[in-house]
């Protein structure tokens, strides 16, 4: 028996549910009476207290900091120009939303009315370029260029044009002191996207929409430090828009100043003497084609021997940076951009990648001394060297005898590097490589540096390539469906017979593979930066530095200096003595070697020269011409594509750059008084109490006479140069692979 009624439920239980019933009852009353007293009642009040809380932001750029050379000379600083702008908030009170006084403006200014009301709508996706992307609280610049007279009449009759500015703002100008361009080390600017304002939110320099950032060179790597931070002012708004107070504001803090280890003057040196050189080539006829050398582009680079600081560096063909300044249209960045324009925004002293030629001989003969063959040992430079019936020719099939390694350095004897790298071949097992072979010439480039970054302080550096074991298979596997295709024509052309080998064999390391890269040939690509950072470790005593343009960075009111300290990242793979020896034989490249022609006369008793020419072959193309040279304080590499022999076609710019370095004349003699820089520049310019720095004046370089169009482009004036680049690295998978090459082309490299 049980006292629970059929529903389950005592009175007691009722009794709590019907209490908990009129609580939860009660509550939603109470809320709903809130809720109605809050947006019903009141409701208007507290939507107009939030609208009047609204706060706007109006943004004030900062001034970028300048970039100067390493005597305090502006390679990128800012002008003043009459920036005439108006305030949409302004406008947007008046009764036609401003169009008269646009109107008025737009005559004033010269323009056309649509013209000047069209930048002053906001952008949205419905809405064409020219519009404001920005805030819509933040001054509207309608014009960079105004005229004194034009600003005047706009702020005379300030009545007549209400919501119009005429302020002076700093605007981005890249100054070429002496003509030195410095282009592709200094990039260019553009405005920020909404996904690099995103990405930044949270980094220690967010962006702001106003801002603009370095999109290459210097400019991009020193970004944050030279943008400085923007002011901002605070607006409180109402509902409809309308200014209702002004709420806290931030000051703007100017950018940091960059010094580079850049001489101005050293650089509009190389960019005469390189585009020179490009011109002389043009002049000069290439025996092979049949046609004059094309020389389509170049460059060089002058390094500190003893720090890895960059003096100069220049790439041709060059453009104008200023081109970008104000923004840049389309039809001008098309001409920069485009084929026929040859890219000259690439910096081919760090981009610009191609076979070296016998500028790699320095490696070849390390890789020889630490695979055992003896410095000193004589060995056979014959007039050609023959590997199961190909015949790989000596330069100009000239033999010397039986010399050792350093006059093969000297005469750039191609015959001795492919006999010890022949014989090296066979020691690693030849055809059927041991488990781990020695590959003592592909372990010591990489040691060198090659095949990597040298970690120089500008974006965009490539790494060149070692075609070593691993690389051949990786290669292989991307190529051969490509390769196998091809094999299977009927034709019996060249790149078939070429396809047909590397189909069959491709992945293998063969004899003719090692014989070529030896001498710098074959899939090898190095940059200029890469080499010069090479000879200069030579030069210094084997440490191989981080190459640098950035000096010191210097806060704007001079206080806080930060210098960038020349920093190493590895050594030589050579011993002191054959490090000796090498050095040694590179001063008699200048003095009895394949570059004695170029330098006679030079005081080498007082200024000892080192160098090394170089001549690379690049299937389809006329050869690359390369000069890599140094003495006890400066390293210059410069290379020219398609521009010929090392000594032939670069040797007489380098010997010039030098002169000027170190004010040597044609008999040789020396002037201290006009040498440039005798020695590197140690100390940072001087700094003011006020922060401002001292630069010193200085004159553009005598200018060769025009023998052609130079390829400068400039905004307006682009694309005027042949369609070839300086990376080897383009060419198609059915290019010859080392060992394959005709035996006529083998005939030329080497010098």
């Amino acid at each position: 028996m049980t006292n629970i009624p059929e529903t389950g439920r005592t009175s007691r239980v009722t009794i709590r549910l019907v209490a908990i019933q009129i609580l939860v009852f009660s509550l939603l009353l109470t809320l709903g009476g809130r809720l109605w007293y809050l947006q019903i009642r009141n409701g208007d009040e507290y939507s107009n207290q939030a609208s009047n809380n609204h706060v706007q932001q109006v943004i004030e750029p900062a001034v970028r900091g300048s970039i100067l050379d390493a005597r305090g000379v502006a390679l990128a600083d800012n002008q003043t120009r009459l920036v005439v702008s108006a305030s949409r908030t302004e406008l947007m009170k008046m009764a036609d939303d401003g169009e008269a006084v646009l109107t008025r403006l737009a005559e004033v200014l010269d323009l056309e009315p649509k013209e000047v009301t069209d930048k002053v709508r906001l952008c949205d996706a419905k809405t064409p370029q020219p519009c404001w992307n920005g805030s819509p609280y933040q001054p509207i610049p309608i014009t960079d260029e105004a005229t004194t007279q034009q600003a005047l009449q706009i702020r005379e009759r300030a009545e007549d044009f209400p919501g119009i500015s005429a302020e002076p703002t700093a605007v981005r100008r890249y100054a070429a002191p002496g003509d030195a361009n410095t282009a592709q080390v200094l990039g260019y600017l553009s405005p920020v996207t909404d996904d690099e304002i995103k990405k930044a939110e949270d980094s220690e320099s967010p962006l702001l929409r106003a801002d603009q950032i370095g999109r290459s060179g210097l400019e991009r790597t020193y970004d944050s430090q030279l943008r400085g931070k923007a002011g901002v002012t605070r607006y409180e708004v109402d509902n409809l828009g309308r200014v209702t107070g002004k709420g806290k504001s931030d000051a703007a803090v100017p950018g940091s100043t960059v010094v580079t280890s850049i001489d101005a003057r050293v650089q509009a040196i190389a960019e005469k003497e390189l585009d020179a050189a490009m011109k002389a080539a043009r002049k000069e006829h290439d025996r092979n084609t049949n046609q004059n050398y094309k020389a389509d582009a170049g460059a060089v680079v002058v390094m500190e021997s003893k720090t890895g600081r960059i003096v100069s560096m220049a790439s041709n063909p060059t453009y104008d940076p200023n081109a970008w300044v104000g923004g840049i249209s389309g039809k001008d960045y098309q001409r920069l951009t485009g084929k026929d324009s040859n890219y000259p925004l690439l910096n081919r002293a760090i981009q610009g990648q191609a076979a070296p030629g016998s500028i790699f001989k320095v490696i070849s003969a390390t890789a020889a001394v630490n695979a055992g063959y003896a410095f000193d040992n004589k060995y056979d430079c014959s007039s050609a060297f023959n590997i199961g019936g190909q015949v790989f020719k000596n330069f100009e099939s000239k033999g010397y005898g039986p010399i050792d390694l350093g006059r093969a350095l000297e005469v750039s004897c191609d015959t001795v590097f492919y006999d010890l790298a022949y014989k090296q071949w066979q020691k690693d097992g030849g055809n059927n490589p041991k488990k781990k072979p020695g590959d003592y010439f592909y372990k010591t480039a990489h040691q060198f540096g090659l095949g990597e970054e040298t970690g120089i302080d500008l974006p965009g550096e490539v790494a060149g390539r070692v075609p070593d074991r691993q690389w051949k298979k990786d290669y292989y596997k991307a190529n051969k469906d490509v390769w196998c295709k091809q094999a299977k024509s009927k034709k019996d052309d060249y790149a078939t017979r070429v396809a047909r080998e590397n189909c069959a064999e491709g992945m293998k390391m063969r004899a003719g593979d090692s014989v070529n890269y030896s001498i710098g040939q074959g899939d090898t690509l190095v940059t200029p930066i890469q080499m010069a950072t090479i000879y200069s470790a030579i030069s210094n005593g084997g440490t191989l530095y981080d190459p640098t343009v950035g000096k010191a960075v210097i806060s704007p009111d001079g206080k806080q200096v930060k210098e960038v300290k020349p920093t190493s990242h590895g050594k030589l793979p050579m011993h002191g003595d054959t490090r000796n020896k090498v050095n040694a034989a590179l001063a008699g490249v200048v003095t009895n070697g394949s570059a004695a022609w170029r330098f006679g006369g030079w005081p080498q008793d007082k200024i000892p020269m080192h160098a090394k020419t170089g001549t690379a072959e690049v299937y389809g193309k006329q050869t690359t011409s390369w000069f890599a040279s140094y003495t006890k304080d400066y390293t210059i590499v410069m290379t020219i594509s398609q521009g010929g022999t090392g000594s032939g076609a670069s040797g007489p710019a380098v010997r010039n750059i030098y002169s000027a370095l170190y004010g040597v004349d044609a008999k040789g003699e020396i002037d201290k008084k006009k040498a440039l820089l005798p020695t590197p520049q140690r100390t940072l310019p001087k700094i003011e109490k006020d922060g401002t720095i001292e630069a010193p004046h200085i004159k553009p370089p005598k200018k060769a006479k025009p023998t052609e169009e130079a390829p400068v482009l400039a905004a307006g004036e682009l694309g005027r140069t042949p369609v070839t680049t300086l990376d080897a690295g383009d060419r198609p998978v059915t290019a010859p692979t080392a060992g394959t090459l005709p035996l006529a082309a083998a005939g030329r490299r080497g010098q």
